[in-house]
This record gives structure tokens, sequence and C-alpha cells, in this order.
């Protein structure tokens, strides 16, 4: 892809595989309210958004095109109902080239171990954690196995702090039970120690705690950071943020090296969200940083831990 700091392979380290069986949770939550004839469709429907089907290659495959549309090398895309590591395998195995499956557990359900071992044998890269989605600490020790297969199968353990918000269930009016008392990144900090063969990765800079971040990624080495979203949460912050102010605080503590690109792109038509991209290359542009620190950024970085 090229833009004003150079050419670069783009690989984007968050997105989301929203397939089938997640909309189908929304479809069972809401079938009093959807056409009894066709919820799905109604569902999609009242969303505005273009729902896929059983397929789940061709769900990939649609992933595919809009990488091809807008220059991607790779994407990491993220199962994201607990459970569906199915799905986001079919699409791996369709384009092994180009699709990096992550999926979403929860780690202090009594299979969890054995899931992740079986999904990263499978071919799957990456075990994401929702602390405030599942109520739990992460350092607490009934979470360790699942850091321990990790770790073994040199995995990305993707863990989001901070604010939580799910948007397609504020736009379907359903109400969401988190508990933000477990997002404080603070609690990484002594997993991080225990387990320095494993790769953490803390997506939107921390969202909204930004020097909790901060201080977890200058005490271990083995923690990322990655830049994903429109990072709204800055709106929450005493003193006003830009784009280029987080940028300047994650390059001076965590470096270029451990700071993976990120969209956060969810949903179709929509797509892949270039406008997310573009305003991050704007801000890397006013901090002057070189070519060589952007190609790490976006996509070097992420090429190295996992060696693709």
């Amino acid at each position: 892809m090229k833009t004003e700091l150079g050419e670069m392979r783009v690989i984007d380290a968050h997105a989301h595989f929203f397939s089938y069986p997640f909309f189908m949770q929304f479809v069972e939550a809401l079938k009093q309210d959807l056409p009894r004839e066709d919820p799905y469709r109604g569902l999609g429907e009242r969303l505005g958004w273009e729902l896929p089907t059983p397929d789940h290659t061709a769900l990939g495959k649609r992933w595919v095109q809009e990488m091809d549309k807008h220059g991607l090398d790779r994407m990491v895309l993220i199962a994201s109902l607990p459970g569906d590591e199915g799905s986001i395998l079919e699409a791996v195995r369709a384009f092994p080239q180009r699709i990096i499956g992550y999926f979403m557990l929860d780690p202090t359900k009594p299979d969890a171990a054995e899931r992740t071992r079986k999904a990263l044998a499978d071919g799957l890269r990456g075990v994401c954690l929702f602390p405030a989605m599942h109520h739990f600490h992460v350092w607490e020790e009934r979470c360790y196995p699942v850091y321990e297969a990790a770790q073994a199968a040199r995995a990305i353990v993707f863990t989001h702090f901070g604010i939580l918000k799910i948007g397609v269930r504020d736009k379907l009016g359903l109400p969401s039970r988190f508990d933000m008392r477990f997002s404080n990144p603070i609690d990484l900090h002594r997993v991080a120690k225990e387990f320095p063969k494993a790769t953490f990765v803390m997506p939107h800079f921390g969202c909204g705690f930004l020097r909790e971040a901060l201080i977890v990624g200058d005490q271990c080495p083995n923690v990322c950071v990655d830049t994903s979203s429109s990072n709204a949460w800055v709106n929450t912050m005493p003193t006003p943020l830009t784009l280029t102010d987080l940028f300047q605080a994650a390059l001076r503590v965590f470096g270029p090296e451990r700071i993976l690109f990120g969209t956060d792109s969810t949903f179709l038509p929509r797509g892949w969200r270039r406008d997310i991209f573009d305003a991050q290359v704007q801000a890397l542009k006013a901090l002057e940083v070189t070519t060589q620190q952007a190609r790490l950024i976006f996509g070097g970085n992420l090429a190295r831990l996992l060696q693709v």
C-alpha cells in the first residue's frame, strides 16, 4: 500500500469475524420482535447490514475482497462469539495466506484450556479474552492453563481492558452486562511476568486506561498495544487527547516494535475502515516517524510475532 510514509506491507491486527452463529444469538434474543417467517432477514433489515450465510468461507472471501480493494496483505479476524472457533477456522483454511484467525474465549470455563490447545493446534493464532464481559481477573490462577497453552503455541493473548462497548448490542437495544471492575490493565502485570515467553496485546491503547497500559508496557517487554478503532474513549479523559498524543505516548514507552496497527473493522458492507488507517498515517506523519518505524507498526511487528 502506498502512503506518504512510503510503500508498506499492511497487516490489520484487529478486525472482527461476525459470523452466522454470531448473528443468530441476536435472532434468539429478539425473536418476539422479528418477522416470524424470516427472522434472520428481519434482523439484517433492522441493522441495515449485510448478514452472512452459514457458509463461513463466503464470509472469509468477502473480507479478502476488502483486503484486495484496499491493498492489505493480511488481516486478523476475531471470531467474536465464545465457542465459534469452527467458523473462523473454515475461513482461515480457505484463505491461509490472507486471514489470521483469533477466537474469543471465556477462560473460566472448565474446558477453556483444552479448547485453546485444540484451536491453536488447528491453525488459529490468537486467543481473545474479555474480562469485563466474562467477569474474571486475568491474574486468577484458574486462567493460567490458557496462558500456558498460548505460550507453548507462540500464540497471541489478546486481552481487552478498559471501556467495553458492543455496538451491535447497543444498536439492537440489548443490554450488555459488563463489569469494569475487571478492566484495569494493571491486572496483566503479574501474568505477563509469570509468562515471559507469551505475547500479550492490549487493544485501543488501553481504551481509557492509557496511564495503566503505559505502566504495564514499561514493566513488561512481552506486552504490546494495538491502535484499533476510532479511540473515542479519549472523550472520557479530563484533559483532551488527540490520536497524535496517543501515538506519542505509546512510542515513548512501547517503542515502534510493540505497537500493532488495527482498525477494529466489524460489519459489512461498510467493510474495512480505511478512514482509521488514514487518520493513523496522519498522526504518525505529525510525529515524523521514519518509514522503517511505520513499516513495523503497520505490519512488520505482527509478522514477526506470528512468523507470517
